[in-house]
Order: structure tokens, then sequence, then C-alpha cells
């Protein structure tokens, strides 16, 4: 130990706000991740917090309400979505209110659209203007078929993320990024803009929707959750719940500095326990005696901290 003061403060008190990922993290499908709602019920009691989700199968609406069958009392103001920052994409560009715009995906794209004075349409003759793809379980050949089209006529073509795959309770399957690139290969190129994470667009919406100056970015993606949090300049926690696994972490050693979380834990429960035990920066001085303690120190060693 190097005879500095340890901190017995828990590392969600060292933050005004969560910014936590939904799938892989809080739940995986219907069921919730282990010891994740037991931790975070009366975490969130006390600070702000907010759900930052790529998925845009859903409502806000539609992932609170989940949140709160699981346990954890939510709202529509602690959820940001992928299409919210697709839809602000679109009107930055200077589409008028009242445009058609192409939906392919889930419900979650068109209640954004909606609420930002646009129409959509799951029909490319319907003039539509631009195209926003998300993710959506129900989607199929004729929706991917007929953004292929629009975008073909010259419509704008904007992806809520690129995420590769999705966590579920049975295990990994395609996401949103699988699908844009079927896209992209019928139209021979990529999209006009990519606004989900990592781009710090969400994280920035969500901590000015919390008034939190200094905000802690939870996530099982690194390069999505950590990446963005990163790049929003946000203090980020990796966790082992979802889409990282151990053989993963060994990529890490070689990450950019974006890709480096602040803290790795197994799982929530590091919320409760000091911010040492799970901080990769100098974690070789923690009181930890898993295999997670060895990565920590191997991290900090490459990275020179």
């Amino acid at each position: 130990m190097s005879g500095q003061p340890v901190s017995l403060v828990s590392l969600a008190d060292e933050y005004d706000g969560l910014i936590l990922d939904a799938d892989g993290v809080i739940y995986r499908g219907p069921q919730p991740v282990a010891h994740a709602i037991e931790v975070l019920a009366p975490i969130i009691k006390a600070m702000p917090w907010c759900v930052l989700t790529n998925n845009a199968a859903n409502a806000p609406i539609v992932v609170a309400d989940k949140l709160s069958e699981l346990g954890l009392q939510a709202s529509i103001q602690n959820v940001v979505t992928s299409p919210q920052g697709a839809v602000a994409y679109v009107k930055s560009t200077g589409v008028a209110e009242g445009a058609h715009v192409l939906v392919v995906g889930g419900a979650g794209i068109e209640d954004a659209l909606r609420a930002a004075g646009f129409v959509p349409t799951r029909d490319r003759h319907d003039n539509v203007v631009a195209v926003v793809q998300g993710f959506g379980p129900a989607v199929g050949w004729h929706d991917l078929a007929e953004a292929s089209y629009a975008i073909a006529d010259g419509a704008m073509w904007v992806a809520t993320n690129l995420d590769r795959n999705i966590p579920t309770e049975f295990g990994f399957a395609p996401g949103n990024g699988a699908l844009v690139g079927a896209v992209a290969e019928a139209v021979g190129r990529r999209p006009d803009a990519v606004t989900g994470k990592p781009e710090p667009l969400l994280f920035e919406l969500a901590a000015e929707r919390m008034s939190a100056g200094r905000p802690l970015v939870i996530g099982d993606r690194i390069d999505t959750d950590i990446r963005g949090g990163n790049r929003a300049g946000m203090d980020t926690l990796l966790v082992l719940t979802g889409v990282t696994g151990r053989a993963l972490l060994q990529d890490l050693q070689d990450a950019p500095q974006e890709d480096r979380p602040t803290y790795l834990a197994h799982d929530l429960r590091a919320l409760q326990e000091p911010a040492i035990a799970s901080r990769i920066v100098g974690s070789h001085e923690a009181d930890d005696t898993d295999w997670l303690a060895g990565i920590r120190c191997t991290l900090a060693r490459a990275w020179g901290d």
C-alpha cells in the first residue's frame, strides 16, 4: 500500500448521476441481470439516473414500464434512446416538420419522429426525405428492401447505431449493425450518419436531462458504452454481465485511449464498494484476490498507469 488513505465512500457516491446501458447491464431479454435490481433500487432513490439504449425497438414508455416491472421505478425521463438521437440529427439538417420519414425498426423510432413533428411511414412511396434505421425484432426482408429503394432514390439515411449483436436470454442475436450492413451491401455505401452510441450525443443528452456535472457511465460493451462515455469526457465502468467476457478483456491491453474503462467489475455490486476496488488505475493497491484483480493489474501496467 502507498500509505495514502483509502476512501470508504462507495463508487456510486463518487458521482452525481448514473448513465446505464440496459441490455446486458440491467436485463437480458425479459430477465434481470444478476444483482442489478437489488443494487440499483436503493441507489436510484438518492441520485439521478438514466438508461441509455441503442435498442430502437420500443418507445421510452415501454422501456420505463419494463424497468418498473423489474423493480426499478422509472419514467420516460429515465430513458434516452438512439432514435431520439437519430431524429435530432435529421432535424439538425434542416428537414422541416411534417416531412415523411421511412422507418426501419421498432416503434421507438416512430415515437421519436412524432415527438419531433415528423410523419413516420413504412412506405417508400410516401414522398420520404429520409430513412431512419434501427433495431426491431420484426424487421424483415421487405423493410430492408424498402429502405434500399428509398436510399437509392436519394433519401437521407440515418442509422441509430451499428451494434453487431444484442444479448438475449438465449445468447447473442444479430443487432442493428448486421441489418445496416445488409442495406449497405444493397446500395453500395454506408449511412449518412450514425447517431447512437458510441457517439457522444446521447451521453450529453442524458447528462443534461439529469443536470449531472459528473456522471458515471456503466455498460457491458467496450465499443459502444465505454468508447461513447470516454468520448463524452465521462468516467466509465465496464461490467462483465453482457457482451464483454473474459476472452475480450485480453484485447484491452492494446486498446486505444477511448476504449479504456476507468473501472472494471464483474457486475453492478461494484457500485456498493469503494471505487478503488474496481478502478484500473492504481488497482494493484486494492485488496482484491479474484481473477479480475489480475486483469486490472495487467491493464494498469500495459497502459502505464
